[in-house]
C-alpha cells in the first residue's frame, strides 16, 4: 500500500559519486571543508544558500543564545538517561531532545507560527495582535513567547537578540509585531508580560530570511551542544542519580484513598 505523494522522489541537499560529493551544489572538499564555518553550513543545509554576512551573525548569536541555561528538563533528561544507560550516549542525548516540545525549548516554533500567523492577517497591527491574543485566552492558551519564571524582568538574551537584529539591519515585521503584542498585552490580558528568548528567536530568524517550517530546527541543534556538555560532565562529575534521589524525596506519595 501506498501512503502519500509518490511523484517527487528527488533530493536537492546531496549526491555523490567515486571521487567526490556534492552538498547544496559546492564541492564538500574543496569548497566546504576549510573553507565554510558550521553555522554557514547549517543554513546552506537547510535553505539552499549560503547565509548574508547579517543572517551569519544573527544565527550564531541564536545558536549561542538558546544552547544552555542550566539543568533545564531537556538536560536533566539526558543526565538522568546517561546515568541508567551510560553505553547510550546516544540514546542519552535523543532523551533530552524528545521533549523539545510546545512549553519547553520548541516554543520558538509554536511562537513563530503565530507572529507569521498574525502578520498574514494584515490591517492595523494592534487590532489584529489583541484579536489573536484574545482568541488565545478563550482557549486558555499562554502568549507565546512571552513571560519568564525567572526572568521577570525581562530575559537578557531577548533584549541582546533584538538589539543585534537592530544593529544589522535586520528588523521586519515578525519583530515589529513582537513588538505590538508586547505594548498591546496590557489591554488584551490586563497586565505586561516581558519577551522571553522564544518570543525573540523567531522574531529575529524570520525577519533574517529563515524558513518558519524549520525553525524547531535551531532550538534542536543548539541543545544538542548543550547535551553533549553535560554527559561530558557527567562522566567525570556524575550527579544523574543525584537528581533521581532528590526526585525520589521530593515527590509523595498519595495512594488515592482520599
Amino acid at each position: 500500500m501506498r501512503i502519500g505523494k509518490q511523484d517527487n522522489a528527488v533530493t536537492s541537499i546531496c549526491t555523490s559519486d567515486a571521487t567526490s560529493i556534492t552538498v547544496r551544489g559546492m564541492d564538500l572538499c574543496s569548497e566546504v571543508i576549510g573553507h565554510v564555518d558550521f553555522t554557514s553550513y547549517f543554513w546552506l543545509l537547510v535553505t539552499g544558500t549560503m547565509p548574508s554576512p547579517p543572517q551569519k551573525a544573527l544565527a550564531d548569536a541564536v545558536l549561542c543564545a538558546i544552547a544552555e541555561h542550566g539543568l533545564v528538563p531537556s538536560v536533566v533528561a539526558t543526565r538522568m538517561t546517561y546515568a541508567a544507560a551510560p553505553e547510550a550516549f546516544h540514546g542519552a542525548v535523543a532523551a533530552g531532545l524528545l521533549g523539545c516540545g510546545s512549553v519547553v525549548l520548541g516554543s520558538a516554533e509554536v511562537a513563530g507560527k503565530f507572529y507569521a500567523h498574525v502578520v498574514a492577517e494584515g490591517g492595523d497591527p494592534a487590532a489584529a495582535a489583541i484579536a489573536a491574543i484574545k482568541a488565545l485566552r478563550a482557549e486558555k492558551k499562554a502568549i507565546p513567547g512571552f513571560g519568564h519564571p525567572q526572568h521577570s524582568g525581562g530575559d537578557p538574551r531577548a533584549h541582546r537578540l533584538l538589539a543585534l537584529a537592530k544593529e544589522h539591519g535586520m528588523e521586519g515585521p515578525h519583530i515589529a509585531m513582537l513588538r505590538t503584542i508586547e505594548t498591546v498585552l496590557p489591554e488584551a490580558i490586563g497586565r505586561p508580560l516581558p519577551i522571553n528568548v522564544n518570543g525573540a528567536i523567531p522574531a529575529v530568524m524570520l525577519d533574517a530570511g529563515f524558513p518558519l517550517a524549520a525553525l524547531k530546527g535551531i532550538s534542536l541543534l543548539a541543545r544538542t551542544a548543550s547535551l553533549i556538555a553535560h554527559l561530558q560532565e557527567e562522566t567525570e562529575r556524575p550527579i544523574g542519580f543525584i537528581m533521581s534521589g532528590a526526585a525520589a524525596e521530593r515527590i509523595g506519595f498519595d495512594d488515592g484513598s482520599e
